[in-house]
């Protein structure tokens, strides 16, 4: 089983467009989405949650109201100012202290440091993970809470959980949707993997990033490839990303055009290769035939 993830240098290329697009085209094959501060690549595949779980990213700190003693330790020692005296009376004291879960970090000082044995120190859930049924085959995807973090454990645990499924319904590929960014997430998305595409677009900001991410890639000796995605928007542009990635020796397999079938299929909730057999499709099934040829 090889896995394949497409990433990007910022948001915004098209990557799960693309995406969408490769699951209409493989055969057998199980998707992950690996952007779980923003997935939305179920908004195109419609998935069917089979099973549901929650996602623990750490552990998080709450006083025990009846145990507490109002000595204020853990205030004093909290470098997060994540404790208030702001809790209810008990038997022994007037008030009692509380900790913000927002600003908690999850440092464990304040357990540690209580005179009264008064914190307790359980797992915080952060998010949701979900297997489920696409038209296209089995999908792992993810919903990380409002400000939570940990999102690359959270990538680690949709990836170990994708290659397993793969593995157990005998499929010859893993299509991973990764996060956009140089950050802990995309780290996560591409460790170990078979092989990166990355996506860009013909602007100024598009040929930087995409220079960070392939470095990134380079890092973890992954080979790597371009997709230019719109590249007839700015041709110049196009041209010298096809250049810089020429002197890093990366190759630029595919070159898709602008076309307002991108936004026509996600508004009906499928995929460009579904919706239109055009010349856009054309382009996305040159690129795929371009990536399964370099394995």
């Amino acid at each position: 089983m090889k896995e394949l993830v497409v990433i990007s240098g910022k948001g915004g290329t098209g990557k799960t467009s693309i995406v969408a697009a490769f699951a209409n085209l493989a055969q057998n094959a199980v998707f992950a989405d690996c952007d779980v501060d923003a997935a939305d690549l179920h908004l195109v595949l419609e998935p069917r949650v089979k099973q549901t779980f929650d996602f623990s990213g750490g552990k998080q700190a709450s006083i025990i109201a009846e145990k507490c003693i109002g000595c204020g330790k853990c205030r004093q020692l909290c470098r997060f100012d994540a404790i208030n005296f702001n809790g209810p009376a008990n038997d022994v004291v007037a008030g009692t202290f509380t900790v913000d879960p927002i600003s908690c970090e999850g440092c464990k000082v304040c357990v540690q440091f209580c005179p009264a044995d008064a914190i307790e120190f359980n797992d915080s859930i952060n998010g949701q993970w979900f297997i489920s049924d696409t038209r296209f085959g089995t999908m792992v995807h993810a919903r990380l809470g409002i400000a939570e973090e940990n999102s690359g454990k959270l990538v680690t645990l949709i990836r170990k959980e994708a290659k397993r499924i793969a593995g157990e319904e005998k499929k010859d590929l893993l299509i991973v949707d990764g996060s956009p960014g140089i950050g802990c997430p995309v780290i996560a998305s591409i460790a170990g993997a078979d092989l990166v595409l990355v996506v860009t677009e013909p602007t100024l900001s598009g040929k930087h990033d995409l220079g960070r991410v392939a470095e990134l890639a380079a890092g973890f000796n992954i080979p790597t490839l371009i997709a230019i995605n719109k590249f007839d928007l700015n041709p110049e542009m196009s041209e010298q990303i096809e250049e810089d990635a020429r002197k890093h020796n990366i190759k630029v397999v595919g070159k898709i055009r602008y076309d307002k079938a991108f936004t026509k299929a996600q508004i009906l909730k499928c995929s460009v290769t579904e919706y239109t057999g055009g010349a856009v499709a054309e382009d996305i099934k040159a690129l795929w035939r371009n990536v399964t040829y370099a394995f």
